[in-house]
């Protein structure tokens, strides 16, 4: 365990070394424990994660949810370990999940997005124990990020390289809810250039909520990187195969919380049961209909809430070519395949085909489907001359994305949803396939003076991103109804100068001044309920022509002190984010599949974000180190909301706080490292959230607690760097509101009635010993 660390990277060498950088390997493998200070000359705000943050955390937990100590971050999961798809989420000055960027290695994956269509998430990506660096830009995320969803931030991780020394490392987790995970890596070490590793873990988990059955979740992930290093040459390859299948759980509305509680569950494994309070809706059926009764509403009604697999395959190949003397190249080849499904079972009548009735029974499957095909090439040139460093790049790639919703009239009995359903289901309420085309290119020339006490960096980007939606068939016995059925259509969002430039200048030593600017524009989202082409044909034939691609403009500039034993840095910022796309649809998330039921987008005016941000690392000894944040931030809607469902509504949004974005973060991190021992205790606080644009619900301020600590038995006979571990995270057991669903945002909810949150996990346990041979 080491001590919590931000870094600010200098412009002008960024975007190479977050594509190709990693920090220094001990003798073991280990990531380098040194503090990571907050760097001088970065005309930007960005904060740096080193694999050693993520010691008060369990292992496996997710990188991305390690990011909520960072200034300006909210990080959202309702699992302990922050890896469950459906619920994972994150809010940067305003800006959520997909309005924010990502990469690996250099590598685009794509907006984040729970409905894949262009991407996967960085813990489906790379295995957590492989993480080299994360770098959170929290404004402005440079001109060389390979994404197009970037209006605010980008996340750019950077996976380890291979150790220089053979070995071998295996660590063993287990914890609450019947948690088991499994942690190998073998490092081949380095022979004439050339080293690699392969990695790979399994882990299991069950839901916390009340359901007795049916709520397993398992991870299955190999990562492996060969790297070859030779005068003014390196070649990196990068492989992850990635398989999860993850059981769901509830969303949530204030009124059922109310009515039963944080740990609401479906009937599994009580079939019987289940199927009669079905037959009060399904009447036709011969099962006998036993009413819902006080405290549970005939909504709540479920058996699970389904399961998410995501099979994926990821691979790359770079290489860094040093051609001349200050003048350097880089290029990348990538493809990303991925199989998901969603499965659950819903209200319906299952006839199982036969002529009879006796056998029909009350419920169907809902079988949700989607597919990710695609590939690109990054390139990029790096020229220093004089007190000039120029760079350009370009960034292709090509893709193929379907998402489909089919209903299946065959269910005899339960079983379990974790695969890939076999067999024709009876119908499809939509099949859509969509190609995607992006293009993007950028220059920048940073200029340094004074022995790189002032440095300029200006440039420009320019990007194409085309999408064409086709509404096919699919696999079904019916085809899908014309009423439902998704849109054929094309979208594209381009805009060829989108200018950023910055200064900063070292006033004094160890005291910086920063300031930046930039404009960003965003491709139209893809998948199911996320974008504009998932929308039945009369919807887009009235919206389509009308609908104009999400901008924003920022500015921000701050402050650092960096010393010996204290760092400093303070952000204030304002962003414009114009043409926003606000998405309608009039049912709740569990009833999304009925009639009348259906999603409609509307550019919906701009929103203003103002802010402030403090970062405080105070080091008074070696062995201790204390990290301190806070973040305040305005966001609010510049006009009122003209929301049209059968009639249209003024509402007087204006001025009102945006949806999921907390006013107050603050958070604190205290780390001891002394001899063998470790220990690292992280707080968290997040302000109130709304979650209806009048701001009249929401979820009040909480604030979180975890713990770390371990002990390192150093070497016992031919086990290397023996350490046993224990976490404890939600140390108060704090019960909170976790993720929203964006989806079902709306106006107001005077009844407390929609689905919109996912309860936190209780206070969860997790011990771990690992070993290295």
């Amino acid at each position: 365990m080491a001590s919590v660390a931000l870094v600010a990277i200098a412009p002008a060498s960024y975007a190479e070394t977050a594509a190709t950088a990693a920090p220094a390997l001990d003798t073991a493998g280990n990531g380098n424990v040194d503090i990571v200070v907050v760097g001088s000359g970065e005309t930007r705000s960005v904060s740096t994660l080193v694999p050693s943050n993520l010691d008060a955390l369990p292992p496996g937990t997710s990188i991305q949810k390690a990011l909520n100590m960072l200034p300006g971050v909210s990080a959202q999961s309702i699992d302990a370990l922050g890896v469950n798809e459906q619920s994972l989420s994150l809010q940067v000055r305003g800006f959520s999940t997909t309005h924010l960027g990502y990469t690996l290695d250099g590598m685009p994956l794509g907006d984040g997005a729970y409905n894949n269509y262009n991407g996967l998430t960085i813990s489906r990506a790379l295995i957590s124990e492989n993480l080299g660096r994360a770098d959170l830009a929290t404004g402005i995320a440079g001109l060389a990020i390979a994404s197009t969803s970037n209006l605010g931030g980008a996340v750019i991780y950077t996976s380890s390289d291979p150790s220089k020394d053979l070995g071998l490392k295996v660590s063993q987790t287990i914890g609450s809810e019947k948690t088991a995970r499994t942690f190998v890596r073998f490092d081949t070490g380095e022979y004439q250039g050339l080293s690699a590793y392969v990695s790979g873990h399994y882990s299991r988990q069950d839901l916390f909520v009340d359901q007795a059955a049916y709520k397993k979740s398992t991870g299955k992930q190999v990562n492996a990187k060969i790297v070859y290093r030779t005068d003014g040459f390196k070649l990196t390859a990068f492989a992850d195969i990635s398989r999860t299948n993850q059981a769901d759980d509830a969303y949530l509305s204030k009124d059922t919380l109310a009515r039963r509680g944080w740990d609401l569950g479906g009937y599994a494994p009580n079939w019987q049961t289940y199927l009669s309070r079905n037959a009060c809706a399904v009447t036709t059926t011969p099962i006998k209909c036993v009413p819902s009764a006080a405290p549970e509403k005939s909504g709540d009604v479920t058996f699970t809430n389904g399961q998410i697999l995501r099979n994926d395959q990821l691979y790359y190949l770079a290489a860094d070519i040093e051609i001349a003397t200050g003048l350097s190249a880089r290029v990348q080849g990538y493809r990303h395949t991925d199989k998901g499904a969603g499965n659950n079972f819903i209200s319906g009548l299952s006839t199982q085909g036969t002529a009879t009735t006796a056998d029909d029974l009350p419920v169907t499957i809902r079988d949700t489907r989607y597919t990710i095909d695609r590939d690109g090439v990054l390139g990029s040139l790096s020229w220093r001359i004089g007190f000039n460093h120029f760079e350009a790049g370009v960034w292709t790639e090509a893709n193929k994305s379907s998402a489909a919703r089919y209903i299946r009239n065959d269910v005899t009995g339960p079983f379990d949803l974790g695969q890939f359903l076999k067999g024709q289901p009876a119908t499809a309420q939509w099949v859509q396939e969509t190609d995607w085309t992006t293009r993007q290119f950028y220059m920048q020339d940073t200029v340094s003076l004074l022995d790189d006490r002032l440095t300029f960096d200006f440039g420009f980007k320019g990007t194409y991103s085309r999408s064409d939606a086709r509404a096919i068939r699919g696999i079904a016995k019916a085809a899908p109804p014309a009423s439902t059925q998704f849109a054929t259509g094309s979208l594209t969002a381009k805009d060829y100068f989108l200018p950023e430039f910055g200064v900063h200048w070292e006033v004094a030593r160890g005291h910086e001044v920063f300031a930046s600017y930039a404009e960003n524009i965003a491709m139209y989202q893809g998948g199911f309920k996320l974008g504009p082409q998932s929308v039945t044909q009369p919807i887009w034939n009235a919206q389509g022509a009308t609908l104009k691609p999400e901008t924003s403009r920022s500015v921000e500039g701050g402050y650092r002190y960096v010393g010996r034993t204290l760092q400093v840095s303070a952000t204030g910022y304002w962003v414009k984010f114009d043409d926003r796309l606000l998405q309608y649809n009039p049912c709740p998330t569990n009833q999304q599949q009925n009639p009348g039921c259906g999603n409609s987008f509307h550019n919906a005016g701009s929103v203003t974000a103002k802010g402030l941000e403090l970062g405080v690392l105070w080091k008074p000894a070696p062995w201790l180190s204390w990290y301190n944040s806070a973040s305040l931030n305005k966001t609010v809607y510049d006009q009122d909301l003209n929301f049209c469902t059968a009639t249209c509504v003024l509402y007087a949004t204006h001025g009102k706080q945006q949806v999921d974005t907390p006013k107050q973060l603050y958070s604190s991190a205290l780390t001891l490292n002394y001899g063998g021992f470790s220990a690292s205790v992280m707080g968290k606080y997040t302000g109130k959230r709304y979650y209806t644009y009048m701001n009249d619900q929401g979820f009040g301020g909480y604030a979180t607690v975890d713990l770390g600590v371990s002990y390192s038995f150093g070497d016992l006979g031919p086990l290397k760097n023996t350490k046993l571990s224990l976490n404890v995270t939600n140390l108060t057991d704090k019960r909170y509101a976790s993720n929203f669903d964006n989806s079902v945002f709306a106006p107001n909810d005077p009844t407390g009635s929609i689905l919109v949150f996912h309860s936190s996990a209780p206070r969860q346990v997790f011990g771990t010993i690992g070993v290295a041979f």
